[in-house]
C-alpha cells in the first residue's frame, strides 16, 4: 500500500517505471521446435503484471502530490510501444522506447540501458516490477542500484515517502522488514503492494495520440552484445 506522509513538501519527484511486454499470463506456453526458446508469433501479448503494479504505485504517488512526472521505460521491439501505450492510458507522462529487435538482451545490458536513460532524465526514484513473468530473472532492479550506487529496496509490499527518504516494506522468506532508503533510490514491486486499476476508454484513446521517444541504444552507449547463451530450453 501507499501511505503519503509529508503534504505540501517542496520536494516533488520526478519518477521512471520499467514497462516490459511479456506473453499473457492466461497463455498456453509453447515451446519451439529448435528449443531455442518459447513460441511468440502470433501469441496474445500483455504488460508484465508486476510492471502494472510499478505504475500503480506511481500513480499513487502522483496524485498524492509526491511526484510531479512519471515516465515509462521499454526496451524491445516495436510492439513494446503497445505496453507503452497502456502505461500512458494509466496515467504516465511521458514514454521513451529503446529498440532492440535482435534477440534477447541480458539483464545487465537492461540495467546499463535504464542507467543511461537516467543520465538523461534525472528521476528522483525508479520503479520496476519485481520480476518479468517470461524470464523470471529478478535481476534487473538489484543491478541497476548497483551501477548507480543507489539504495534499493526490493520485493517491497509498502511504500511511504517521508520527504527525501522512502520507507519500504519488504517481502522476506521470515516475514516482512521495514527498510528507510535515502532518494534517489530504487524499488521493486512485490504482488501485495497495491492492485493496478484499469485504463478508461478515454485514456485509451487519448495515448494512441502521445508521442513515444525513441532512444537508439548507440546514443546511450550500450553495447548490445548478449554474453549469455541460452543452451536448450524445454
Amino acid at each position: 500500500g501507499f501511505r503519503f506522509v509529508t503534504p505540501g513538501s517542496r520536494f516533488a519527484m520526478r519518477i521512471l517505471v520499467g514497462v516490459k511486454r511479456v506473453i499473457d499470463h492466461a497463455v498456453k506456453i509453447r515451446v519451439r521446435g529448435d528449443k531455442t526458446g518459447v513460441e511468440t508469433a502470433n501469441v496474445k501479448m500483455a504488460l508484465n503484471p508486476f510492471d502494472e503494479i510499478a505504475i500503480e504505485e506511481a500513480m499513487k504517488l502522483k496524485q498524492a502530490g509526491v511526484a510531479k512526472e512519471v515516465v515509462a521505460l521499454s526496451i524491445g521491439p516495436t510492439g513494446a510501444q503497445e505496453s507503452l501505450r497502456t502505461a500512458l492510458a494509466l496515467g504516465c507522462d511521458k514514454a521513451i522506447h529503446v529498440p532492440h529487435d535482435k534477440g534477447d538482451l541480458n539483464t545487465l545490458t537492461i540495467a546499463k540501458i535504464f542507467r543511461g536513460i537516467i543520465g538523461r532524465e534525472n528521476p528522483n526514484l525508479v520503479l520496476l516490477g519485481k520480476q518479468a513473468i517470461d524470464d523470471d530473472s529478478n535481476q534487473t532492479g538489484q543491478l541497476l542500484a548497483g551501477l548507480l550506487s543507489w539504495p534499493q529496496g526490493t520485493f517491497a509490499s509498502k511504500v511511504v515517502v517521508e520527504g527525501d527518504k522512502v520507507s519500504v516494506t519488504r517481502e522476506i522468506d521470515g516475514g516482512l522488514e521495514t527498510i528507510l532508503l535515502k532518494l534517489p533510490a530504487v524499488i521493486t514491486c512485490d504482488l501485495r503492494l497495491n492492485t493496478p486499476r484499469y485504463p478508461s476508454l478515454p485514456n485509451i484513446m487519448k495515448a494512441k495520440k502521445m508521442p513515444i521517444t525513441q532512444v537508439k541504444l548507440e546514443e546511450l552507449g550500450v553495447d548490445a552484445k548478449n554474453t549469455l547463451q541460452t543452451v536448450s530450453v524445454e
